[in-house]
């Protein structure tokens, strides 16, 4: 791990290891950790898709920030299979949502717009301040920048489930909820392509780096 007070006052600390930066993840992780065992319970009570989609979020960015708190010590090829693990896992969330989604296509309950939008208000406040919390450290590696996406896509996915719950609210049906559910698992598949594919190019620039380096060395 670099030390910052070994790094001379001229050279700039990268993101991942930055003390600012590990404070951010520590906040980030608490809250969308708590977020995500508050919405599990109410997503089930007031029967929305959306929330249900949304607590999976939150918990999935909880354990995502977790891995970036401990990846931080890390070397760059770790750090990059770290960011693979962590597209992987928003892959399978993305997945999962849709699974459930079609189920309920043929199995509609009408969710409860009134607990779904107050929650979903509260949901959004929360994630636009880890979002805010994680705007200035959202340039690094793939690892930093898996972090940065599973936080922006909170932000984007609650402001959804408010629109859906109005929506409902309007139209009377579950299929504004449904839909929502689809476009964040949507936007999940999104972001763990984008996680997928830097990891990806990190992992090839280390391998090539490595060879580099046998090929230069004393025989």
């Amino acid at each position: 791990m670099v030390d910052e007070n070994s790094c001379s006052c001229g050279a700039e600390i990268p993101t991942h290891v930055s003390a600012a930066y590990r404070r951010a993840l520590w906040l980030v992780a608490g809250l969308n950790l708590v977020m995500g065992v508050v919405e599990s319970v109410s997503g089930y009570i007031a029967g929305s898709q959306a929330l249900k989609a949304d607590a999976l979020d939150f918990l999935g960015d909880g354990v995502i920030t977790g891995l970036g708190l401990v990846a931080m010590s890390w070397g760059a090829d770790p750090r990059a299979r770290a960011a693979l693990v962590q597209g992987v896992f928003l892959a399978l969330m993305g997945l999962g949502v849709f699974a459930v989604t079609l189920y309920r296509v043929f199995v509609l309950q009408m969710p409860e717009a009134a607990l779904m939008g107050s929650l979903g208000l509260v949901a959004l406040m929360v994630n636009v301040a880890c979002a805010a919390i994680l705007l200035r450290h959202r340039d690094g590696d793939a690892n930093v920048r898996a972090v940065w996406l599973f936080s922006r896509n909170d932000a984007i996915g609650n402001a959804a489930v408010v629109v859906a719950a109005l929506a409902v609210a309007a139209t009377g049906s579950a299929w504004p909820d449904l839909i929502t559910a689809a476009v964040i698992a949507g936007l999940f598949m999104h972001s763990a392509f984008r996680i997928i594919g830097a990891a990806l190019g990190e992992l090839k620039t280390a391998k090539k780096r490595g060879r580099a380096s046998d090929m230069d060395a004393p025989r």
